[in-house]
């Protein structure tokens, strides 16, 4: 359900800053990068982004950067050949980045048509069909837990942050592996954002309650409905899910909001801790 403008403080920020910023004479599409910690409210805000934008006259599509996942034979040989842990997806190194870059290019470019790809997370695997943009965007919102992230240092990737890590990436090569991944392929994907939001959780510690309630709604969701495919984790397998995006998450937090053109700091009830 999409907020309404009265009850959503966030949205509002976001648009105020957006309409600055194609204010001033902005080459469209406008590449909006939307980042935010798993359960933040990122497809919330996207989609009541691109309806007030709608409402505004202006076209607005949206990409999630779950929408490039790679499918699930192409992580299993991920899995075989660099760790088992890319099985999993959603970090660094399990998306199709080069379909991204040349998506965003086409669209900077105004190749017409182009279709924005959508992923099944039921089948896992990438949908058949997407969304197809036959008329030139003034937006294109560009949203994913990682969207922007930098790679860390060595010394940042030598100490395990959590017990995946410790028992299952003694010796680092998943971490390094997905670390390299953000500095080589992710890197000309992100440097293609115009402007950069960050909804900022107060810490990690908050993002697995979060996470949680994604999957009460997707279980509800699935009682109602015949969506086949999906699963529903359980106590122990969420909370060992969390940790792929443990590390990653801590370093956006630390170090994106000095960069970031606007930041909000999220309350862990997902209200605005203050107006930006």
């Amino acid at each position: 359900m999409i907020p309404s403008p009265e009850a959503y403080p966030a949205g509002e920020a976001v648009l105020a800053a957006l309409t600055g910023w194609l204010g001033h004479d902005h080459p469209r599409p406008l590449i909006l990068g939307l980042c935010g910690a798993q359960g933040s409210g990122k497809s919330t805000l996207a989609a009541w982004l691109a309806e007030r934008l709608g409402g505004m006259g202006m076209r607005a599509g949206i990409l999630s950067i779950d929408d490039l996942y790679l499918g699930r034979v192409q992580r299993q040989d991920l899995a075989a050949t660099v760790h088992p842990l890319f099985a999993t997806r959603g970090v660094p190194g399990t998306h199709d980045v080069t379909r991204g870059c040349a998506l965003l290019a086409a669209l900077r470019a105004g190749t017409l048509p182009l279709v924005l790809p959508r992923f099944d997370k039921g089948r896992d695997e990438p949908a058949p069909q997407g969304e197809p943009v036959d008329a030139p965007l003034d937006v294109l919102i560009f949203e994913g837990w990682c969207v922007g992230a930098r790679p860390q240092t060595e010394p940042q990737l030598s100490p395990p942050v959590n017990a995946l890590e410790r028992e299952e990436d003694p010796e680092g090569t998943w971490r390094r592996h997905v670390n390299t991944a953000l500095a080589c392929h992710y890197a000309p994907l992100f440097e293609a954002i115009d402007r950069l939001v960050l909804l900022a959780a107060p810490g990690f510690e908050v993002v697995r309650g979060w996470r949680g309630e994604q999957e009460a709604e997707l279980r509800t969701r699935l009682s109602a409905s015949s969506e086949a495919g999906r699963e529903v984790m359980d106590a122990p397998r969420l909370d060992r899910f969390v940790q792929h995006y443990e590390r990653l998450t801590r370093n956006i937090l630390d170090e994106m909001p000095a960069r970031a053109d606007l930041v909000l700091q999220l309350a862990p009830d997902r209200s605005l801790r203050s107006q930006p």
